[in-house]
């Protein structure tokens, strides 16, 4: 941890904390998985021998989601490399275009191709996924950068229909776990702010009107 990151003692137990970052990787892939297979279970039944063509599009679109969602969470969660080892914002920025870019929801990155400290792109990763959280309608995702070298700082601003910072996620982003404890789907914001203070930062949001600023400064 940074010497000047706030010491805030880990709300949860380190093996709880595995086990519901694995849970939210595999409900982050279940998805198309099961579309694969039930592309394949069309295939192969010979009534339905006229859905073959859509079978193959699902199967291939799926696949191609499911490696985008793999890529992305190898880096977000995963080890990605040994202790001390630097990540390519580069490699941050097309693994991150995989999952967020689709019909609804565009992304904007000027972050330049650089080398950081694994845990401040690990930091990055899991930035997107928050900002992504707050369009839930779809819209612009603006991520940029500020600082140089080593102590770069994140701003994620997002703006879309119906724009709102999610309940609740300010707290977990803090340390602060909910009354019903952990689950794999508020582990990632609780993650996000564990990868902030060993960076020293701290994670903030701000609204105005349908844009919401994301900040880890």
């Amino acid at each position: 941890m940074s010497a000047d990151a706030p010491r805030i003692p880990l709300a949860v137990s380190a093996l709880d904390l595995g086990a519901l970052l694995c849970s939210r990787v595999c409900h982050d892939v279940i998805s198309p998985v099961g579309a694969i297979v039930n592309g394949l279970e069309v295939l192969e039944d010979e009534n339905a021998a006229d859905m073959r063509d859509v079978a193959l599009d699902l199967i291939a679109k799926s696949a191609r989601q499911a490696s985008a969602r793999l890529q992305f969470t190898r880096l977000a969660f995963g080890a990605a490399g040994s202790a001390g080892a630097r990540l390519d914002t580069g490699d941050a920025e097309q693994v991150v275009r995989g999952v967020v870019e689709d019909q609804r929801t565009s992304l904007e990155w000027t972050l330049p191709r650089v080398l950081l400290p694994k845990n401040r792109v690990k930091l990055l990763l899991n930035l997107v996924l928050l900002a992504g959280t707050t369009v839930p309608r779809g819209g612009v995702i603006r991520v940029t950068g500020a600082g140089e070298g080593d102590d770069v700082t994140f701003a994620l601003v997002s703006t879309g229909q119906s724009a709102r910072i999610p309940q609740g996620i300010e707290a977990l982003a803090t340390g602060t776990l909910p009354e019903g404890g952990l689950d794999a789907h508020s582990v990632q914001p609780f993650y996000a702010g564990l990868l902030a203070r060993d960076c020293g930062l701290s994670i903030g949001f701000t609204q105005d009107g349908d844009t919401v600023t994301l900040s880890a400064a």
